[in-house]
C-alpha cells in the first residue's frame, strides 16, 4: 500500500517542483502561483463549480481510455473521436430541440456523438483485429484526420449562416443539460461519474471485464482459452471511442451549445497521464481529474492576474509524463527478474 501511495504521490510532487522551477525562471513565484490556482480552482464557490463542470468531459474521456488501456489496446485517437462526437451532437441536437422534448433531443445528440466516434474507431480496430497492425500509429493518424474532418464539416457543411463566426447552430441555453440544483454545475458531471464508475466495476467485477483483462494481459493466452479476441478488440474500440464521443456531446450540450471552427481542447492528451497516474483505477482517476480540472480553471484566472500563460498546464502535464516514465523505469529495474 505504501508503495502504491508513493507511486501516486511522488510523480505529482516532482512534476510540481519541476514546473515550479520553470515558473521561477520566468520570474514568477511558484508558491504564489500554486496558491492562487488552488484558491481560484477549489476554494471559491464560483471556481469550484467551474472545476466540477470541467470534470464532466474529462471523466468520460478517462472512462474510455481506461477501458481500452486495461484491455491492452492503445486508443490514442481520443482527440479526433472527441471532436467528431462534439460535432455530431452539435448538428443533431439544436434542430431536434425545436420539435422534440428536451430529453429526446439531448438523447439523440448523445447517441449521434457515440455512433460517430465509434464508427471513426472502426478502421484502426479492424486493422488491429484482422491484421495485427499497431493501433498506436493508426489511431494517431485517424485522430489527425478526425480533427481535420470535424473542422471542415463545421466550416463547409454545417455552418450556421446566421453568424459571422464559423460555427454550428447554437443549442439554446434552456434546451441544454440541466444544472445541478442550486448551482451552475452542468448535469454532465453526473454522466461522467456514472460512466467511469461503471467502467471500473465492469472491468473488476464482471466476467466481461475479466475476459478483457485476459486479452490485455496475454492475447495468446486469450486465444488459447477460446476467447474471440478479434471481436472483443473491435467491441472495446467501439465502446472506448463511444465514451469519448459522449464526452464531446456533454461539452457541447451542457456548456458550449455549439462547435466553433478550429476548436480543439485536446482533452485526450491531457487525460492520458492522469489515468496512468491512477494506475487505471476509475476511483483514483476521479481524484486526479478533479485536481487537473482545478488546475485548468485556476490557470485560466492566473493567466489574467499573474501573467502566466494559460497553456502552462501543458508544461505541468509534460513534466508529469517525464516523471512517470522515470518512475516506471526505476520500478521496472528494481523489480526482481523472476516476478
Amino acid at each position: 500500500m505504501a508503495g502504491g501511495v508513493a507511486l501516486a504521490v511522488v510523480p505529482v510532487l516532482a512534476a510540481l517542483v519541476l514546473s515550479g522551477a520553470v515558473l521561477w525562471l520566468l520570474g514568477t513565484d511558484p508558491l504564489e502561483y500554486y496558491a492562487y490556482v488552488a484558491r481560484r480552482g477549489l476554494l471559491t464557490p464560483s471556481g469550484l463549480q467551474a472545476t466540477v463542470t470541467r470534470m464532466a468531459p474529462l471523466l468520460l474521456v478517462a472512462a474510455g481510455l481506461i477501458l481500452a488501456f486495461r484491455t491492452g489496446l492503445w486508443n490514442l485517437g481520443s482527440d479526433g473521436q472527441f471532436m467528431l462526437g462534439a460535432t455530431a451532437a452539435a448538428v443533431v441536437a439544436p434542430p431536434l430541440a425545436e420539435v422534440l422534448p428536451g430529453w429526446a433531443a439531448l438523447g439523440a445528440g448523445a447517441l449521434a456523438a457515440m455512433v460517430a466516434a465509434a464508427l471513426w474507431s472502426l478502421l484502426p480496430a479492424l486493422l488491429k483485429a484482422r491484421h495485427g497492425i499497431n493501433e498506436i500509429v493508426t489511431t494517431l493518424m485517424m485522430s489527425f484526420l478526425g480533427l481535420s474532418l470535424a473542422n471542415a464539416l463545421v466550416k463547409l457543411v454545417f455552418l450556421d449562416p446566421g453568424t459571422t463566426v464559423p460555427q454550428t447552430r447554437t443549442l439554446a441555453v434552456a434546451d441544454r443539460l440541466p444544472a445541478l440544483p442550486g448551482t451552475i454545475v452542468s448535469g454532465g458531471v453526473l454522466i461522467g461519474l456514472a460512466a467511469i464508475v461503471a467502467v471500473h466495476l465492469a472491468m473488476t467485477r464482471t466476467s466481461f471485464g475479466l475476459k478483457l483483462r485476459v486479452v490485455g494481459a496475454s492475447p495468446r493466452a486469450a486465444i488459447h482459452a477460446g476467447l474471440p479476441v478479434p471481436l472483443l478488440t473491435v467491441a472495446v474500440f467501439a465502446l472506448s471511442a463511444g465514451l469519448i464521443g459522449l464526452a464531446g456531446a456533454v461539452e457541447v450540450m451542457g456548456v458550449l451549445g455549439n462547435v466553433r471552427a478550429d476548436w480543439n481542447p485536446a482533452y485526450g492528451l491531457s487525460v492520458i497521464p492522469l489515468v496512468f497516474l491512477a494506475r487505471l483505477n476509475g476511483f483514483a482517476a476521479i481524484v486526479y481529474v478533479l485536481l487537473f480540472s482545478a488546475l485548468q480553471i485556476g490557470a485560466e484566472s492566473a493567466a489574467r492576474r499573474l501573467g502566466v500563460p494559460a497553456y502552462f498546464t501543458l508544461v505541468l502535464v509534460a513534466n508529469l509524463l517525464i516523471v512517470l516514465a522515470v518512475v516506471e523505469y526505476v520500478a521496472q529495474r528494481r523489480r526482481p527478474a523472476w516476478t
